[in-house]
């Protein structure tokens, strides 16, 4: 017996027997386990790059990339025609715009209710049918949870049983009911059809809310986030990261996202505004004329005011950037402070052995002999833009959750997720990094990232681990061979203030050389501790341009890239709107997104249409008992089995 319990200590079985004070209690635990374990995986959902497309990614989280569509067709395929397929799948993705046009419609809703009441519990039982009824019973709305119970349970009873369920279902109808009712039935199918959410960076980005995007993945049952350039960005001006501050303003400027930036965390660029019209007024700054304008209450003149104002902030972010690259010359990129290679007497910057000239040359606020020094003016102005990063409530809640459920890199269920890469020398092996003095590699290096880039939130304020955090999330941004930006260097310089675009080429790590070779991928699945034989890694980042002809699944099915231009900026180079991938108990699958023909789309009778472009089917169908989680619930087993013999020799007394 001692021998059956060694590494479980009696101390810790007594805690145990706090929950379990039976022998019947941790009997039937164990059996409920054991059952537990023998159920079908659930299905993991993948997205990535999403880029402040609110609209898009609603859209996708509302039809599961088309999931629920496939349990309609299994259920309805062949019996209910392509329209009323169509509006059954556009209710349970908007339940309540679609209710409310009905009964605009003048339709007789009774009617209506007791057919769609039918319909939606039909699919619900499909959805529900391979998890257990203790975790179908966790996820019911509150207010109708026991109704929904019997409700889902009650096919094929038998004639008396079949008057009780019609007389609920009456019941509901006859107490004006049934508008909640449908409205839970839909939240409960939407929830039921995806286990849980993974994120594979970039929230954050061109499009124009990345608030509403997070607001919705706090909502979320069950969702992990692997941090992509972008988020990390947005991480680090939360964290008063000046440099960070500076860049996200100046991207919002000139990506239209100040609604999001002032209207939803509240951050006042009153004072740049100001700044920008008192230094670079009367001047010409049409280089720095925004990409995207305001649709609305928008006025000519204020493309002036935009772009001054786009200047102004583009300068200090130089400065700023300057100042990190010096404080961090362990970051080997002295070479991108570009201020100080600028030569100001004729306004050129040499790269690569040739003279560009600016295509801005009036500066007022940089200082030739000192070109990274704030003037006194800029220092009082991004002070304050920091403080109100640091003090934006809703910003601060949305990077806290970023932190919480997020990670550089993440190993689930045999797969390997991470946004960007494993940065490599050129002959393939792992780039080494100075990191405190020590040379890392490998996931030994992602390891050190993700605590330096946790103290830059949570370590001591004013502490030096706080400081360096700080700094080291701008370097995950952007920084040379930075694991979540994966380049050389980022050409924001270049971009704006050079006209040849040869210059804004922005060279790849060696990791996208070798990751699309079989035995690359497996060296690297096999470092994480990934050796299943469907084991595959999960990247975004580098969208996959399809209309090329190029293919998400990388060697020989052991990488695969879901970046397909979620963003509407980059579907012009994809030909899509982007790929998510499914983990079921059965297979993975890829699925690409057809573009949306407008942002409207959602309040008719259309979907965003979707294709299977990969499956790999698994060699048998995996249970819950193969998963991560598995292995944590047959861990608990054992710990009862031994707090159960504990209990029949007397060791522990039943309570």
């Amino acid at each position: 017996m001692e021998e059956y319990i060694s590494g479980r200590s009696l101390k810790y079985l007594s805690l145990i027997a706090r929950e379990y004070p039976t022998i019947q209690t941790v009997s039937s635990e164990i059996i409920n386990l054991r059952a537990i374990c023998n159920l079908p995986k659930g299905t993991e959902h993948f997205m990535s790059d999403i880029h402040g497309e609110h609209t898009a990614f609603l859209h996708v989280i509302n039809n599961a990339s088309g999931a629920i569509r496939d349990k309609i067709e299994l259920v309805f395929g062949n019996s209910l025609d392509e329209r009323e397929r169509n509006a059954l799948a556009l209710l349970i993705y908007y339940p309540q715009q679609k209710l409310d046009e009905m009964a605009e419609s003048g339709v007789d809703m009774s009617d209506f209710y007791k057919v769609t009441l039918h319909r939606l519990l039909a699919v619900c039982r499909a959805v529900t049918s391979k998890y257990s009824r203790s975790k179908v019973r966790k996820a019911l709305p509150k207010d109708f949870a026991y109704i929904i119970d019997e409700l889902i349970h009650a096919e094929g009873v038998g004639r008396d049983k079949d008057m009780y369920y019609e007389r609920i279902i009456s019941s509901i109808i006859d107490l004006d009911r049934a508008e909640a009712f449908i409205t839970a039935l839909c939240t409960l199918i939407k929830r039921m059809a995806v286990d849980h959410l993974h994120i594979v960076g970039d929230m954050f980005d061109r499009g124009p809310h990345a608030d509403v995007i997070l607001d919705r993945l706090m909502q979320h049952h069950s969702v992990d986030i692997q941090w992509g350039n972008h988020d990390v960005m947005w991480m680090g001006a939360a964290c008063g990261s000046e440099v960070c501050v500076a860049t996200a303003i100046k991207n919002c400027l000139q990506y239209d996202a100040l609604d999001m930036l002032e209207n939803a965390y509240g951050i006042n660029i009153l004072p740049l505004a100001l700044f920008a019209s008192e230094y670079y007024s009367g001047m010409d700054a049409d280089v720095f004329k925004p990409r995207n304008m305001p649709t609305e209450h928008y006025r000519p003149k204020d493309t002036s005011l935009y772009s001054r104002m786009h200047k102004a902030i583009f300068i200090i972010q130089c400065k700023l950037e300057g100042q990190l690259i010096a404080r961090h010359p362990e970051y080997g990129m002295a070479d991108r402070d570009m201020l100080s290679r600028v030569n100001y007497e004729d306004m050129t910057l040499e790269i690569n052995g040739q003279n560009y000239p600016l295509r801005d040359t009036d500066f007022p606020t940089i200082d030739p002999a000192d070109p990274n020094k704030l003037s006194e003016a800029e220092q009082i102005l991004i002070e304050q833009l920091t403080a109100s990063f640091e003090n934006s409530e809703k910003l601060q809640n949305h990077v806290r959750f970023l932190y919480t459920e997020g990670s550089i890199y993440l190993c689930c269920n045999g797969n390997l997720l991470f946004h960007g890469c494993i940065p490599c020398n050129e002959d393939g092996s792992y780039m080494e990094f100075d990191c405190d003095g020590t040379k890392l590699s490998g996931r030994a290096y992602l390891d050190w990232a993700q605590k330096t880039a946790r103290n830059a939130f949570f370590a001591p304020h004013d502490s030096q681990a706080k400081a360096y955090g700080r700094d080291f999330m701008w370097f995950l941004w952007c920084g040379r061979n930075s694991p979540i930006f994966g380049r050389s260097h980022i050409t924001t310089f270049e971009r704006a203030l050079i006209d040849d675009k040869a210059t804004h080429k922005e060279p790849k790590n060696a990791y996208y050389s070798y990751c699309d070779d079989e035995a690359f991928a497996l060296k690297i699945l096999r470092d994480f501790g990934m050796n299943m034989s469907y084991s595959c890694i999960v990247n975004g980042h580098i969208p996959v341009k399809a209309r090329q002809g190029e293919t998400p699944v990388k060697a020989n099915g052991r990488r695969v890239v879901i970046d397909g231009g979620f963003c509407r900026a980059y579907q012009s180079q994809t030909g899509i709107a982007g790929y998510t991938m499914f983990f079921s108990s059965r297979r993975l699958r890829v699925v690409e997104h057809e573009q949306l023909p407008s942002n409207n789309f959602r309040f008719t009778e259309m979907d965003m249409a979707t294709r299977d472009v990969a499956v790999k089917n698994l060699p048998e169908r995996m249970l819950v008992g193969d998963t991560d989680n598995g292995a944590v619930i047959k861990e608990r087993i054992e710990d009862l089995i031994c707090l159960l013999k504990a209990y029949k020799y007397g060791l522990i007394n039943e309570g």
